[in-house]
């Protein structure tokens, strides 16, 4: 499973995006055949479509929110979708949580300015729309009060990341369409935390007080409106006829959304989500599995299809609060007991990448490979039982300990892959004892950190910041390890205080070689994984992000050729 947060600034995907534009088919030619049409029902298999939503309400924090709710509920940016490969721009947008800051547009933001260091305001778009949602709310136009009323409910949460908007004074309304963000000080991440994070939404006072927490009373400015949900099987979204924005393809503008109905399905099994896409039940299915790859592109050949190198690590986490994790002895011994290229090899059939996480290769200026890296770190991806044993032996467990792993029941790639590495460790006398959990129970065990010594997990890269700040800074809810070092918390204050980017990432790669000596996490490869879609599916190239775990921008821009759809069989 995928657990980030994050801020965006330039990237430039490497073997992946080569892969991407590989793979796509010309955009040109696809919208030379015919213009767009209106109408239809989209069904797509989202990236976490064995899960289903997590929450209605920002106030919960939950990471998926912005998956689940982007195609009704806005943000003040965006990404610029205009700048993607696709479109013969340099940005693949399958990052979760990385907008380069020259591919960032106003969405519900029509401008905005420092008018000093520590003061930004935000001209809000004009005659913007929440449409009528009965018992709820009457339609209205979008104003200022909106934005502080969200950012307020959202800061005042119990529940929110510590410290997340500290560097934020205050947010105010100076008229009924300008918003200012008065700073503490500056932030580095400060056009994600609120701009087009995870949790930005702008929602309503009106859905605040009528419980926000309950699908039936969501409402907000985006194309869609929420109109039925059905938990483990779908989610249901309706043309808004008032929607606000448009699409121009080949010079002419068109108004969104091109689709009467969008329809996210939560399928848990991995078969019948591929028999979905294979017989058209799903018209794109964003996440498939190399292993699945081959058969797919034979019984179906019609797909296309896009490579994305994953956008989280998958690893063990090993609490360093409980013992034997406490000796970094014990730590660095079992990444060495663990086989990391033939995992690569034998596991993925070569489809990943033995080094790509904290930092993710697009983070170009960030990532440093691992032959960059000191023999420290380069030595815990050397598969070593030998110097293991030894290692275990020194820290006094000569014949090895047994400790309990949480994994998330929702993830086939993991059930699968922690036996392996069960396996591994069992040769220098480690043994595990698996423990799948429901994906709620998961989530709050790890932030209510009462999560067994062993975390077996996927966890979002976010952004390159983001990736060091959630896994190793001191009390941050998604940090699996409970790492903690007073040195390091202090140098990452510096990284947010840092106007000058290059600074920032001379200060990013010390501290990521630093914590990966720690060695905290079994650190494992990263896979490359798949999206495909048939034909009919245009205006369309496996753009998987706009902003935050955020697709509904992409998929509100999307267009069905229902007459290819029909002479196809479908």
């Amino acid at each position: 499973m995928s657990i980030g947060r994050g801020i965006g600034r330039p990237l430039r995907s490497i073997a992946a995006a080569a892969a991407l534009a590989c793979l796509l088919p010309s955009v040109a030619g696809a919208q030379a055949e015919k213009p767009p049409q209106y109408g239809g029902t989209l069904n797509i298999g989202p990236i976490y479509l064995t899960l289903s939503p997590l929450s209605w309400d920002p106030v919960d924090w939950p990471w998926k929110f912005s998956q689940d709710t982007a195609l009704v509920y806005e943000q003040l940016f965006v990404a610029d979708l205009s700048k993607s490969k696709r479109n013969g721009g340099p940005y693949p947008f399958v990052a979760d949580a990385w907008l380069p800051a020259d591919a960032i547009r106003g969405e519900l933001a029509e401008s905005w300015k420092w008018t000093d260091p520590l003061r930004m305001e935000i001209k809000l778009r004009q005659g913007v729309m929440f449409p009528d949602k009965p018992g709820v709310m009457a339609s209205r136009e979008l104003v200022a009060d909106d934005v502080v009323e969200s950012f307020n409910r959202l800061n005042k949460s119990p529940k929110r990341v510590a410290a997340f908007f500290d560097y934020i004074k205050n947010v105010e309304a100076t008229d009924k369409h300008t918003v200012v963000f008065n700073f503490n000080n500056y932030n580095s991440e400060w056009d994600y935390r609120f701009g087009w994070g995870y949790y930005s939404g702008i929602v309503p006072k009106e859905v605040f007080e009528a419980g926000a927490g309950n699908w039936r009373n969501v409402n907000g400015t985006g194309p869609f409106r929420l109109t039925d949900y059905v938990q483990g099987n779908a989610v249901t979204f309706s043309k808004n006829d008032i929607y606000w924005d448009k699409e121009t393809i080949d010079g002419q503008a068109y108004k969104l959304p091109f689709t009467d109905k969008i329809i996210y399905r939560t399928i848990k099994d991995e078969a019948a989500y591929l028999a979905a896409l294979r017989t058209g039940k799903l018209d794109i299915l964003e996440s498939v599995r190399w292993s699945a790859v081959d058969e797919l592109k034979k019984s179906a050949p019609k797909l296309q299809w896009s490579r994305w190198l994953d956008s989280g690590g998958t690893f063990l986490a090993m609490r360093v609060d409980k013992k034997p994790f406490d000796d970094i002895r014990v730590r660095r011994a079992l990444n060495m007991a663990v086989n990391k290229q033939e995992i690569m090899s034998a596991f993925y059939g070569g489809h990943a990448e033995l080094f790509a996480y904290p930092q993710h290769p697009d983070y170009v200026g960030y990532f440093e490979p691992l032959d960059k890296m000191p023999e420290s770190v380069k030595e815990l991806f050397v598969y070593d039982p030998a110097k293991a044993k030894k290692l275990l032996a020194e820290a006094g467990y000569p014949n090895g300990f047994t400790f309990d792993v949480q994994v998330c029941s929702c993830s086939p790639n993991q059930l699968e892959l922690l036996p392996l590495v069960a396996a591994y460790l069992e040769q220098v006398g480690v043994k595990i004892n698996i423990k799948p959990t429901e994906v709620g129970a998961f989530i709050s065990a790890l932030t209510t950190k009462t999560h067994a010594p062993g975390f077996f997990l996927r966890n979002g890269h976010t952004n390159p910041t983001a990736t060091i700040r959630k896994n190793f800074v001191t009390g941050q809810p998604y940090n699996p390890s409970v790492y903690s070092d007073p040195a390091l918390d202090k140098k990452m204050d510096g990284v947010y205080a840092e106007r000058d980017e290059n600074k920032r990432q001379e200060t990013i790669k010390e501290l990521t070689r630093n914590a990966l000596e720690q060695a905290t996490y079994i650190y494992l490869p990263t896979g490359y994984g798949y999206t495909a879609w048939w034909p009919w599916v245009k205006n369309y190239g496996g753009e998987l992000r706009a902003g935050a775990e955020r697709a509904g921008p992409i998929h509100a821009r999307i267009w069905i050729d229902q007459d290819m759809k029909k002479a196809m069989g479908f």
